[in-house]
């Protein structure tokens, strides 16, 4: 008795199952939902930045009115400004400290907030009044807290002997911009912090009971179990915060805004500098310019170096 012989198989990649839709029909049958997505990007992202390109190229007067091309001119005027070098390195301390400080933070954070402890609901909720609490008011309750006469914050500390006398927190351009970047921190660790919780709730129980089975210490088992699976969370956290640190206006202007010079200033603030003092509104242009690329280069090192989504 004989057996027939098998039928050859077809190559999964050899062809398209009978009635499935070309790729180029299925995009079509979606645009019509996407379409309004589509629109408001267009219209709110990629014409303001078009159009903020265009205008670093053109000679505006202090009233807005074009008065022709300027080439690369107000480029020059960036590179040549005085103090650039020093804000260029201000504006990396400032995201490269704030974005690092929050991450680390806040993986001790969720981590503390995973555990099951008496309570542990609404010390969730309070973790996210930092987030929903206006950044403006924010910074304004530590300008008049650290004020020098009559902040209580300033006060508390000479009281603690943690200071001999009031100390002027927010009038020197070093201890401003430091005091800036700690309510950066202070209101970016919300949402770092819930994200990495919800990258805790992912990570099965069964990966920690064979970690623990095989004999890794809880610290072994979360650098070399947890971190990993934590890193597609870690990097949403990064970006974004690269992105909002990047181009936060509020917290340093109400810290440092009243400050003489350019000490204290990021490439953000600078910005509007050049517009509110001169109007220069092409130069202004341009370093937006200049700032948009450098938000890029630094999302794209990172994504490179650290490559958060490659397979382990």
């Amino acid at each position: 008795m004989t057996t027939a012989p098998a039928p050859a198989r077809r190559p999964l990649h050899q062809g398209r199952r009978a009635g499935s839709p070309a790729p180029w029909r299925a995009t079509a049958s979606a645009l019509p939902w996407l379409l309004p997505a589509l629109v408001l990007v267009l219209a709110i992202v990629v014409f303001p930045a078009l159009y903020m390109v265009w205008v670093s190229t053109r000679r505006v007067s202090e009233f807005g009115v074009d008065r022709g091309s300027a080439g690369l001119d107000n480029y020059r005027q960036v590179l040549d400004f005085e103090a650039i070098g020093h804000v260029l390195l201000n504006t990396v301390v400032w995201v490269v400290g704030v974005v690092t400080v929050t991450v680390l933070i806040s993986l001790a954070l969720a981590r503390l907030l995973h555990q099951a402890f008496p309570g542990r609901r609404l010390v969730r909720l309070a973790v996210i009044v930092p987030w929903a609490a206006s950044v403006v008011m924010t910074s304004t309750i530590f300008v008049y807290g650290l004020d020098p006469f009559y902040g209580v914050m300033n006060r508390l500390l000479v009281d603690l002997h943690v200071l001999r006398e009031p100390y002027g927190f927010t009038q020197r351009p070093v201890s401003a911009f430091l005091v800036a970047m700690g309510i950066a921190i202070f209101v970016s660790l919300p949402f770092t912090t819930y994200t990495v919780l919800a990258g805790l709730a992912a990570v099965p129980d069964e990966v920690l009971e064979a970690a623990q089975v095989d004999g890794a210490s809880r610290w072994q088992a979360y650098r070399q179990v947890v971190l990993p699976l934590l890193r597609p969370a870690i990097a949403v956290d990064s970006i974004i915060n690269i992105i909002n640190v990047f181009n936060s206006l509020p917290i340093l202007r109400t810290i440092t805004g009243s400050l003489p010079g350019y000490d204290a200033d990021t490439t953000t603030t600078l910005t509007f500098k050049f517009i509110q003092a001169d109007r220069q509104i092409g130069t202004a242009s341009a370093l937006s310019v200049v700032n948009f690329a450098l938000v890029l280069v630094v999302i794209g090192v990172y994504l490179r170096v650290v490559r958060p989504m490659r397979e382990d």
